[in-house]
């Protein structure tokens, strides 16, 4: 056998040795639950949006800069953009928003930005 047909065949079961193995580990197991970010569709703006914006955001855009985010009109109107900038974490300037707060902002606008 010359060194070529010795590569070939090296190269071969090298990679019936890959396919094989890499066949193994993408296995789905059934019995592992399947974690989907769903948003909980009962994410109120009244009781929990508001709070957060009221409380780390109308410092600065609570009328004297925009966008003005003191009313469900002006927050709804502005909803992907502070989506945006908070799950970005470039705003709040000078604070920070928790991930639990970030999280409820992004699926109340991925809900629709109910008025709730």
């Amino acid at each position: 056998m010359n060194t070529n047909q010795k590569i070939k065949n090296a190269l071969m079961v090298f990679g019936i040795c890959i396919a094989f193995s890499s066949c193994e580990y993408n296995v789905e197991n059934e019995d592992e639950p399947i974690e989907i970010d769903l948003c909980d569709p009962a994410i109120s703006f009244a009781t929990q949006v508001k709070p957060i914006i009221d409380n780390n955001c109308i410092t600065c855009h609570g009328g004297n800069q925009a966008p003005d985010l003191r009313t469900f009109a002006g927050i709804s109107a502005n909803a992907e953009r502070v989506k945006d900038q908070v799950t970005t974490r470039r705003m709040p300037l000078g604070g920070s928003l928790s991930n639990e707060q970030i999280e409820t902002i992004r699926c109340w606008v991925e809900n629709g930005g109910l008025n709730n």
